[in-house]
């Protein structure tokens, strides 16, 4: 019996060789930005200064409410400082992915970047990856700290930790995905949303309280967030132990609804300023 049409062997080979040379226009895009930081301390010191301010500041609140000798004020200040360290993991990757395509505007390169094969899936993979190594760069330091000031180990919850910090830096990718498309529409004018659109939906990603403690009309908007769901899960680890698997799969499944709401949207503004010529003098 024939097993069907198969793939000529030419085709066959070209799908490896069609998936190395994408892989090499990622690393070429992420070394590009890799190259501003090499000899650059101040940028690399820009990375860890927030995440460790906020660890510092908010770790002497915890040292504070430990010291009052109550076991559930000694518990919520880990939760609280839990909170904080995984709050900057979402921070730090939608910033991430933000300000790297931001530096392609400032430097007049967008235009450029497009002139060469690389396709915009491409652009995004690789503004993903800095995104990634600016979250390890700059959250690191502050996890390190919270441990070696405060005895806080924010890895004590288990393995469980590496599922928050993927749930937070997909969401974190979403929304700069969503930042990044109104650059494309309205330019400079929207280029502040890059540092204000995360810190606008802390109060509704329950972040330091329960979902529960918002008002009734507010809960629906805060179990629509991915982040809300990921410290529900953090404090069912903290607080009883256990993993709140509902939680975990409900973050997963709204990271990948936003992430694909946010794609198709930035994908439409992509081509719409490919369109108006606006990828040549954007941020102008």
């Amino acid at each position: 019996m024939s097993a069907g049409p198969s793939r000529p062997a030419g085709a066959r080979a070209a799908l490896p060789e069609r998936a190395r040379a994408s892989a090499r226009r990622i690393w070429g895009l992420v070394y590009r930005h890799l190259a501003l930081y090499r000899r650059s301390w101040p940028r690399v010191l820009e990375l860890m200064y927030w995440p460790i301010l906020q660890m510092v500041v908010w770790g002497f609140v915890t040292a504070y409410l430990a010291g009052l000798q109550n076991n559930v004020t000694s518990v919520a200040a880990g939760v609280l400082l839990g909170g904080v360290l995984l709050w900057e993991v979402a921070l730090r990757s939608q910033m991430g992915f933000s300000i790297s395509f931001l530096e392609e505007i400032w430097s007049r390169n967008l235009g450029h970047v497009f002139v060469s094969p690389l396709r915009p899936r491409e652009l995004v993979a690789g503004l993903m990856a800095m995104s990634l190594i600016r979250v390890a760069v700059g959250v690191t330091p502050a996890v390190l700290l919270a441990w070696l000031l405060y005895a806080f180990g924010l890895f004590s919850m288990g393995p469980v930790v590496v599922a928050f910090f993927a749930a937070l830096l997909m969401m974190g990718w979403a929304v700069a995905l969503g930042v990044t498309s109104l650059i494309l529409r309205y330019g400079a004018g929207a280029e502040a949303l890059a540092w204000s659109v995360l810190f606008g939906l802390t109060p509704f990603s329950a972040v330091f309280y329960p979902v529960s403690v918002l008002p009734a009309w507010l809960q629906p908007v805060s179990l629509a967030l991915p982040a809300a769901h990921v410290f529900e899960g953090m404090r069912a680890a903290l607080l009883q132990g256990e993993i709140a698997w509902g939680h975990l799969a409900a973050a997963f499944a709204l990271d990948a609804f936003w992430l694909a709401a946010m794609g198709w949207v930035f994908m439409r503004q992509f081509q719409g300023a490919r369109v108006r010529g606006a990828l040549l003098n954007i941020g102008e």
